[in-house]
């Protein structure tokens, strides 16, 4: 049921997937995931961070209607619920402190995202 229109483009291996939708000028590229219930507008919604992490892997962040969902390997959840996941299984080893740093960057991006149009608007 995802819908990729407009202007939006998606390649490499980026995914999108689920209830999610893709429009306006945005881009999904590289490993990025977009899912669930996510719409992605603009060119600010999502971003992702490369070689995160003890796999090095992407982690995505993106935009929901409730707010934003980050995405790292199997894990899929709020930002909140990441911070907890980080604590519990990375404490204060470097990838730890390399998460919360990464965590500070995505509150600051997401509280700058401008209010949400409504689906009728979309």
């Amino acid at each position: 049921d995802a819908w990729v229109y407009g202007d939006a483009r998606v390649s490499g291996d980026a995914r999108v997937s689920g209830d999610a939708r893709v429009s306006g000028d945005a881009w999904v590229s590289g490993d990025a995931r977009v899912s669930g219930d996510a719409w992605v507008y603009g060119n600010a919604e999502v971003f992702w961070f490369s070689h995160v992490g003890s796999e090095g892997g992407t982690l995505t962040v993106f935009r929901t209607r409730d707010g934003a969902l980050v995405n790292r390997g199997c894990f899929t959840g709020t930002v909140d619920e990441f911070a907890a996941a980080v604590e519990r299984r990375h404490s204060d080893s470097q990838h730890g402190m390399e998460y919360r740093a990464l965590i500070e960057m995505i509150r600051i991006r997401v509280a700058s995202w401008p209010e949400r149009q409504t689906e009728d608007a979309a």
